[in-house]
């Protein structure tokens, strides 16, 4: 009797699996929402770009030099973007994921506020600059948060859902923006609107998350016993002891450099498709705007279909799924270079976008979502997501001023082929990862 007393008052003491549930759920909301509002800071710029070129006309600067100026613009944002990713990010492994999302969300407010203030290109770029560098520590919150809240055997469902923040963000985002263009609100409101956004899910975030399962009451999570600390149950004492463990592996350099390639492409569409659409179709800047949601909402049911399968196929899924979606982004980069203006209708050239998005976005969250948690685990997960991330953004620069170069230089259909030649060269690459992933083997179920 005193032994099923003890063991009744132990599993009353004990968290129930149910109550586990309920605070993983409303942790996953909380990072879904507050990294999904960075993305109304994010995507207000390429929403309103068609608007800053019409301005820029009025005060004499051509449409090829506005786009140009416009581009490095964005070419400097995303480079500020990928030094937080590589220099930043893993402050996140010494203070926690709650704080690095705080900055992310308070830093785009308040910087999207400051380029709505603005007038002039000099302060743009620096308010971009800022709110960039501010955002860039944002995604490796959403990896170290849920290091410490879900086992790893759940990594590729967990970073799947997640991804599905910024591209549900992204495009709730252009929705929202095209219906309130449509209106005939200026850009300028649509900064400010964004930052709001932001602002209230910093306040959110700031109140009910909590860093990890262990604060609440619940059994710590389980790391992936492959990751480069084997297992350690203590975390870096210094950046160096951070990093050398994740660079000495060539699996994960591989990782870094298939994000370059897949962020290179990722970022042309979310910069220019508003602009693609306005110059290759006629369509008004609202419902270009508007259009321009298909690449991140057909990218979200890829991410959740992609994610879902590789939790059941096995690791190496991951690998395997990245060489399949990758050549048939180029299949479809492909298709999308042969269209000619007039002669392709209205519905082809958004199917055809869409079709990539599916193609790339899927296998594309693997890399600075489940990959990251798989070498990084719970000591090392911000760092890692934030090297694949910065070296992916790296890419991501060549996304601003080289496309738009190319873009004025030879039309879109030479913007179309330089990304096929580059998504061909990832898949290449995905391939010599599925083939050392195999030759490591894989971790038992957990």
């Amino acid at each position: 009797m005193a032994t099923v007393i003890a063991a009744t008052a132990a599993g009353t003491a004990t968290p129930s699996t149910r109550a586990l549930r309920f605070a993983q759920c409303r942790i996953l909301l909380l990072l879904f929402l507050g990294y999904a509002s960075c993305y109304f800071c994010r995507s207000n710029l390429s929403v309103a770009t068609p608007l800053l070129l019409d301005e820029l006309a009025r005060r004499g600067i051509s449409h090829a030099d506005a786009m140009v100026s416009i581009g490095s613009m964005a070419s400097w944002g995303v480079l500020a973007y990928a030094l937080g990713k590589w220099f930043l990010t893993g402050l996140g492994d010494y203070w926690g994921g709650k704080r690095n999302l705080l900055i992310a969300t308070g830093g785009a407010a308040a910087f999207t506020l400051l380029f709505a203030s603005s007038s002039a290109l000099p302060m743009f770029t620096l308010a971009w600059v800022g709110n960039r560098l501010t955002q860039s520590i944002g995604w490796s919150a959403l990896i170290k948060v849920s290091s410490k809240w879900f086992h790893y055997s759940r990594y590729g469902t967990v970073a799947a859902i997640l991804t599905c923040s910024y591209l549900l963000g992204d495009a709730a985002a252009r929705q929202s923006m095209g219906l309130l263009l449509e209106h005939g609100v200026g850009w300028r409101a649509l900064f400010v609107f964004g930052a709001s956004v932001a602002g209230l899910m910093f306040l959110a975030n700031l109140l009910f998350m909590r860093e990890s399962r262990t604060d609440e009451g619940h059994p710590e999570a389980v790391a992936n016993p492959r990751n480069v600390f084997c297992g350690a149950q203590s975390g870096p004492t210094n950046f160096l002891a951070l990093v050398l463990p994740l660079l000495r592996s060539r699996a994960f350099l591989v990782v870094c450099l298939l994000s370059f390639a897949a962020t290179m492409v990722r970022e042309t569409f979310n910069t220019w498709t508003p602009v693609y659409l306005r110059d290759f179709l006629g369509y008004s800047v609202s419902h270009s705007a508007g259009l321009s949601a298909i690449f991140p909402g057909v990218g979200a049911v890829s991410v959740l279909l992609a994610g879902w399968a590789s939790d059941r196929l096995g690791p190496n899924a991951r690998s395997l799924l990245l060489v399949l979606g990758l050549t048939a982004t180029a299949v479809a980069l492909l298709i999308l270079t042969s269209l000619r203006p007039g002669s392709a209708g209205v519905v082809l050239p958004v199917a055809v976008i869409g079709l990539v998005a599916f193609c790339l976005l899927g296998p594309y969250a693997f890399l600075p979502g489940a990959f990251a948690l798989d070498f990084g685990g719970k000591q090392a997960g911000a760092a890692a997501s934030g090297l694949v991330d910065g070296t992916g953004y790296m890419g991501g620069i060549l996304a601003g001023t080289v496309m738009a170069r190319l873009a004025v230089a030879f039309g879109w259909g030479g913007v179309f082929i330089t990304l096929a030649g580059v998504s061909a060269l990832a898949a290449l690459g995905a391939g010599y990862l599925y083939v050392l992933n195999a030759r490591a083997g894989v971790p038992p179920p957990q």
